[in-house]
């Protein structure tokens, strides 16, 4: 139902936009719409600060780090705090940007605010058994197969951004990113720790790229860099995809 709300109300503001404003009209407002659906500078600053945090301490790291993260950040040392906020930023790269812009590119708004909602419900329920008194098992479950099913291209398409940011790409992708349980997180959060060539790890779950070294500093400034050149491909490749179909729409 509250996906269906979404589509709903992002389908209305869409159509009276498109109705009753001229196309330059709707293209700001579209953007100020969508605008709140993308979180990248946000995702990137943070993840810096809990470098910057770690400067400071392992403690200030690990609080840094916890506002990012749901897994205990109590128990890591500075290897695995780093390593949990470049897995972050690869795994949200494609949450907070490249699967709402590519739900946008095929449905415009009402694609995008879907998408958020299923990703949202998913973070909030997306798992199983009790939670405030309440079992939350059926609901968690579809929360989670519906972002599985909207993240499946969307995540892949994130790891061949960033083997573009990179310009190259990484060897054995496909193996690394099925050893984590999700079906998506795994491709964006597997190609960044083949291009950086560390080891991201979470005890006892996965490990991607186990040969690889622990990530330092620079890597945590290098993931920002590629990530940021991974967004600009994907406006600028998304950008051509929105004009090509308002020009035959024109036609």
């Amino acid at each position: 139902m509250g996906a269906l709300g979404a589509w709903v109300v992002a389908s209305g503001l869409q159509g009276l936009m498109t109705q009753w404003l001229p196309a330059w009209a709707v293209a700001l407002l579209l953007g100020l719409l969508l605008k709140p659906l993308f979180a990248w500078r946000m995702l990137r600053d943070e993840v810096l600060a809990v470098e910057a945090a770690l400067a400071v301490s392992l403690d200030a790291g690990r609080a840094q780090l916890g506002r990012l993260v749901s897994r205990d950040v109590n128990v890591l040392d500075e290897r695995e705090v780093r390593e949990s906020a470049i897995e972050s930023l690869a795994e949200n790269l494609n949450d907070s940007l490249v699967a709402p812009v590519f739900w946008f590119v095929l449905f415009g708004l009402p694609g995008a605010a879907v998408y958020r909602f299923a990703n949202t419900a998913d973070a909030m329920w997306g798992y199983r058994g009790e939670r405030g008194g309440r079992d939350w098992t059926w609901f968690g479950k579809w929360a989670a197969r519906a972002d599985d099913v909207l993240s499946w291209l969307p995540a892949r398409l994130t790891a061949l951004l960033l083997a573009l940011a990179a310009w190259r790409w990484p060897d054995g992708l496909a193996r690394e990113a099925h050893r984590t349980p999700s079906p998506n997180s795994g491709w964006p959060m597997a190609a960044m720790a083949l291009l950086l060539g560390v080891r991201l790890a979470k005890p006892g779950v996965y490990a991607l790229n186990g040969e690889g070294r622990a990530p330092s500093a620079a890597d945590m400034q290098r993931t920002a860099q590629l990530g940021g050149r991974a967004v600009l491909a994907w406006a600028l490749c998304a950008s051509l995809v929105i004009v090509a179909a308002v020009g035959m729409r024109w036609e």
